[in-house]
């Protein structure tokens, strides 16, 4: 067999049941199905596309157990010819025989089997991986990053053994069982009941032991998603942790979260192992009654001593199948915790799944916006972010947002990009509405800049060309001109292949942020969103940059949100925004004289992060105007 016989295909691996639906619908999850009712149906639907190997893995497990049966009727035969001085040549060749096939196809059974589970590990790993990827941002900002890696990671893993142990360990030992009881009744009927009448107490206790099982492999999966949340909390933020001297706490809020899921686990484990050998003692205790009645029988002529024998090795050989069927048990009970897990994350809201939409020509048409009466908020418990929002975008140009903190500048960038919806009102892209476009096609129409300029761990050109993987090798020099990176790109040891470490950890806040521009501007956005683009580039930069915005929104729709007056005044329309309403739209002399906030603004908060002009005179408080002669 071929090694990506069983490797699904990404369309072979789509979750297994229906999920929520998506577009306008995809923000309401649908509930989780009922995990004691569907767990096997869940389970099957991972395996569906693998059934045809795992059969034949049944099948070999099958003829395994087989011909392990048959092993006490040649053992019966060996011993009868000893006794009545006969030939055993023949029966110890069909032992031997049987003794080495059992091994072969067990070892072959085994492989198959287990080749199959990682299979089946692997179509859920695609499957949740393609989803979470998909995840709205709000699904996001309700749940734990780390969480959700430990459903990708340990809780899939659960799968393989829930696979090979409960699906496949409890059909085909189930079967072996059943065909041992039957030949031990062909032996002898009174042993069968005998062996039976324990089995059937020891079923009895394993009953009263499941359902804990189920419990604690459920707080145990839940702890150790706990225990990733904490690691993620705390790695992501490490410089953070460290600076504030809080390594302790954060050392002690880890060692706690491990200390619980080590406590779960071990309460899983102690049932578990209760059930097990409780399974273990039942045969010890049916193997010591069987020879007590087995032997008080070969005493009074019911039975002879090799029908005994043959009897006592199905004993023994009833040890494997009943201790297989106690181990599916409980490994059902984890794998269908993890299973419910995995299909609480397969249940939150995302987006529709869609190809990649192609990006711009570069002689592409510009994008108009408007957002008509927006009202919009984070979520049902928070305040509203927007109330009643509306302003109209060009096409071509460039537009700033200006305001106080929290005024809502960052989060029409947010709406536009449809991280989030609006509660209500309209937003428009070149008059249609934002919930009749495909995501992919609008989102390949926008490059994002955001505020704090994220970078992913990788080479340099992985970052650049995120966005545009297809981008030439005269498109991407051009761009690194244009952001000023190439004297970067020069001076780093491997050029574009210089890895940049974790979050981009290896270059300056100013660089990072220049690696963000570029890689939106290698999209050929028809709309360009740079929210507080410049925040973290020096004077040269920040004004070389400032041309290159300006360049660019003469072909392009440029929205800006901004707190340096050098940027503000280059835009074509400002848009002032305050307590999540716009109060005033206009050009920077326009607005001076209009509007008090902007003026204060711009005498104040401006000019204190921006580079101030020689002699610059103070601007007027709030409502005064634009004093003769000001610097704004």
């Amino acid at each position: 067999m071929s090694t990506t016989a069983d490797a699904p295909s990404p369309a072979d691996a789509p979750p297994p049941v229906e999920t929520p639906a998506t577009g306008s619908a995809a923000s309401r999850a649908a509930p989780p199905p009922d995990p004691a009712g569907s767990t096997w149906r869940l389970l099957l639907g991972y395996v569906r596309p693998h059934r045809w190997t795992l059969l034949a893995g049944a099948v070999l497990a099958l003829v395994t157990g087989a011909t392990g049966l048959a092993l006490p009727l040649v053992a019966s035969a060996l011993i009868d010819g000893l006794s009545h001085d006969r030939s055993v040549a023949g029966p110890l060749v069909w032992m031997s025989a049987l003794v080495i096939t059992n091994a072969a196809l067990g070892a072959l059974g085994t492989y198959v089997l287990q080749r199959t589970a990682e299979s089946v590990v692997l179509g859920a790993r695609r499957a949740l991986a393609s989803y979470l990827l998909r995840l709205r941002i709000t699904a996001l900002d309700r749940s734990e990053p780390g969480d959700l890696m430990a459903r990708i990671t340990s809780d899939s893993t659960l799968l393989s053994e829930v696979t090979t142990d409960s699906l496949v360990g409890l059909g085909t030992s189930g079967l072996t069982l059943a065909a041992t009881l039957v030949m031990m009744g062909l032996v002898d009927p009174v042993l069968l009941l005998v062996t039976v009448g324990v089995i059937v107490g020891a079923g009895t206790v394993i009953g009263v032991i499941v359902p804990r099982i189920t419990k604690a492999a459920r707080h145990a999966q839940e702890a150790v998603g706990a225990m990733g949340a904490s690691l993620e909390r705390t790695l992501g933020a490490l410089r953070t942790v460290k600076a504030s001297g809080a390594e302790h706490r954060e050392e002690q809020a880890l060692h706690s979260a491990a200390v619980d899921s080590w406590r779960q686990s071990v309460r899983a484990a102690k049932w578990s192992a209760l059930a097990g050998n409780t399974a273990g003692l039942s045969m010890q205790i049916a193997f010591i009654t069987v020879l007590a009645v087995g032997g008080a029988r070969v005493a009074t002529g019911a039975i002879d001593i090799a029908t005994l024998v043959a009897f006592l090795l199905y004993v023994f050989y009833l040890m494997s199948p009943i201790q297989q069927v106690v181990t599916a048990v409980t490994q059902y009970q984890s794998g269908a915790a993890a299973l419910s897990r995995i299909q609480e994350a397969l249940h939150l809201p995302a987006e529709p799944s869609a190809r990649p939409a192609p990006l711009p020509e570069p002689a592409a048409e510009p994008a108009a916006l408007a957002f008509d009466d927006v009202c919009f908020r984070y979520a049902d418990d928070l305040p509203h972010v927007h109330h009643g929002v509306s302003f109209t975008v060009p096409a071509c140009g460039m537009t700033a947002f200006v305001g106080p903190s929290g005024a809502g500048k960052t989060t029409v960038f947010a709406l536009i990009e449809r991280f989030y919806d609006p509660t209500s009102g309209r937003i428009a892209l070149d008059g249609r509405d934002l919930t009749d476009w495909d995501i992919s096609h609008l989102r390949s129409a926008i490059g994002y800049v955001e505020q704090d300029a994220p970078v992913l761990s990788g080479s340099l050109r992985d970052n650049l060309l995120l966005g545009n993987p297809d981008a030439d090798a005269a498109e991407l020099r051009r761009v690194l001109k244009t952001t000023r990176l190439d004297g970067l790109v020069a001076r780093l040891p491997k050029g574009l292949d210089t890895l940049v470490g974790h979050r981009g950890t290896k270059l300056s806040g100013g660089e990072r942020q220049r690696v963000a521009i570029a890689r939106a501007l290698l999209r050929r956005p028809r709309l360009l969103l740079l929210d507080e683009a410049t925040s973290q580039l020096d004077a040269v930069n920040e004004a070389a940059l400032r041309e290159t915005v300006a360049d660019v929104a003469r072909t392009t729709t440029v929205l800006v949100v901004a707190h340096r007056l050098s940027t503000v005044t280059m835009a074509d329309r400002i848009v002032v925004m305050e307590e999540g309403r716009v109060r005033a739209v206009g050009t920077h002399h326009e607005l001076v004289a209009a509007d008090p906030l902007y003026a204060e603004l711009a005498a104040t908060q401006f000019l204190a992060t921006a580079d101030p002009p020689p002699a610059a005179v103070p601007g007027p408080a709030r409502g005064t105007g634009a004093a003769p002669g000001s610097p704004v």
